[in-house]
Parts: structure tokens; sequence; C-alpha cells
């Protein structure tokens, strides 16, 4: 695996932030469902893998030998787990997508949204 950098997450949360600008420009339902189902994965999606992510924060920050044992810093580690329960709980989001492909009558494959892309 490449080593990480504060620029690849950048670039992550850029694409976000893209993601987020187009569906603010009304595209069609069936795309825009597509577009963000592999966020809402309910074994990999975005709630799961950010509450992981916080989880293995706090176990590094809390592991770590210069990290300071003190009340405030375990409410620090407390306050990061606490939030990673709270994200997990919202893997739950991917039913929302089911229900509004049912709405809408569509089921939309990674296919159809990966042929717009490459256009």
């Amino acid at each position: 695996m490449p080593a990480l950098t504060p620029d690849t997450i950048r670039t992550l949360t850029e694409t976000l932030a893209d993601l987020t600008d187009y569906l603010r420009e009304a595209p069609d339902p069936a795309e825009a469902l597509a577009l963000v189902e592999p966020l809402l994965d309910e074994y990999n999606g975005l709630p799961v893998q950010f509450a992981d992510t916080l989880r293995a924060l706090a176990r590094a920050v809390q592991e770590h030998p210069d990290t300071p044992r003190t009340p405030q810093g375990n409410l620090l580690i407390t306050e990061l787990r606490t939030a990673a329960w709270e994200l997990a709980d919202q893997h739950t989001l991917h039913y929302v997508l089911d229900e509004l492909r049912f709405l809408y009558g569509s089921s939309p494959t990674h296919a159809a949204v990966c042929s717009r892309a490459a256009e």
C-alpha cells in the first residue's frame, strides 16, 4: 500500500465535496443514487469506514508512549470512541437507498455510472 499523506486524504475530501456539488445540481435520481451507493454500503461505506478510522485513531493515541495520561486525554479518547459508535449506527442508511430505488422503480448499476463517467 502506498504511504498515506495529508494530501491524499485531502483529495478524498475534495472528491466528496465535488459529489456534493454535483448532487446540488439536481441530477437524475437513478444516477445520484448510483453515485452515492458505494458511500453507504452497509459493510464498507463511509459510516463504517470512518467509525473504524476514529477507533483506530483513538487506539493509536491511547497506546502511544508519549501520550500524556491525564483525565483530559482520556476524555478526548472517549469522545473519539463515542463518535465512532454514533457513526457506525448510520450504517443502516443503505436501507434508505434501497427504498429510494424502489420509489423511483430503478435499480442503478455501477456499470451505468462508470460508462457515463468515461464519456
